[in-house]
């Protein structure tokens, strides 16, 4: 199970560096970071908490509101639904426009008592868990170049060797049964204490934590001969 934790916050972490750097370069470049859908990876959703003003307005129907709030989280709920859906961008975007639908919808029923981005959590956990029970089969594993550049030119060896090693934990995860793949996308790609799980869940932090050991034995099967990026 080590060799399995070790394999996931590596894939973390190399995609958190690759993350930052690419955000420098489209600083550097003038680019807007809001001008659609980031195709790179997982980030967490409270990077950018939203303030209660924002909120408040959102439950009155203020459409610049409504807009600020689609701003800071379409990218954050569109890498969660492309990881979960195989890397498949279409069905990442339209999980996105559901999701934003239901939260307009539903959007006076969060009281404030918990963060915006748990709430929001919740949201995404059911569109995608209602979309694949829908889903007469799921689709194949896509390779997503974007996710793939994770480590340089592959003439350096030792960086080639990391990305290969990363694709493969990225792949077992995709394969993983859906309500173990959200738990653990929600555990280590989204740093999600069992608290807050169990809430996006709407389980037990019990069967949060039996979820992610299903999770664990599983991907151990499919990772044999990985341990800290290495074949």
């Amino acid at each position: 199970m080590t060799g399995v934790i070790s394999c996931l916050c590596q894939l973390v972490s190399t995609q958190q560096v690759r993350h930052s750097r690419l955000s420098r370069e489209r600083r550097e470049n003038g680019r807007k970071g809001l001008d659609g859908p980031s195709h790179w990876q997982v980030v967490h959703l409270s990077d950018g908490e939203i303030s209660t003003q924002i909120v408040n307005a959102c439950r009155v129907g203020d459409r610049d509101a409504f807009r600020t709030l689609y701003g800071l989280y379409k990218d954050h709920v569109y890498s969660i639904a492309l990881y979960f859906f195989h890397g498949d961008k279409g069905i990442a975007a339209d999980i996105t426009q559901q999701v934003f639908l239901k939260l307009i919808i539903n959007i006076s029923q969060f009281r404030g008592d918990s963060e915006f981005s748990t709430w929001l959590y919740r949201l995404v956990v059911n569109v995608c868990l209602d979309t694949a029970r829908h889903r007469k089969s799921e689709p194949p594993i896509a390779t997503h170049p974007d996710l793939e550049a994770l480590a340089g030119p592959a003439s350096q060896e030792q960086d080639y060797a990391r990305a290969q090693a990363a694709n493969s934990v990225r792949k077992a995860v995709s394969a993983l049964p859906a309500k173990f793949r959200i738990a653990i996308l929600l555990r280590y790609f989204e740093g999600l204490s069992y608290e807050q799980m169990a809430s996006a869940l709407g389980c037990s932090m019990g069967t949060v934590a039996s979820r992610l050991s299903r999770g664990h034995r599983i991907l151990g099967e499919r990772l044999k001969g990985f341990e800290s990026g290495k074949q």
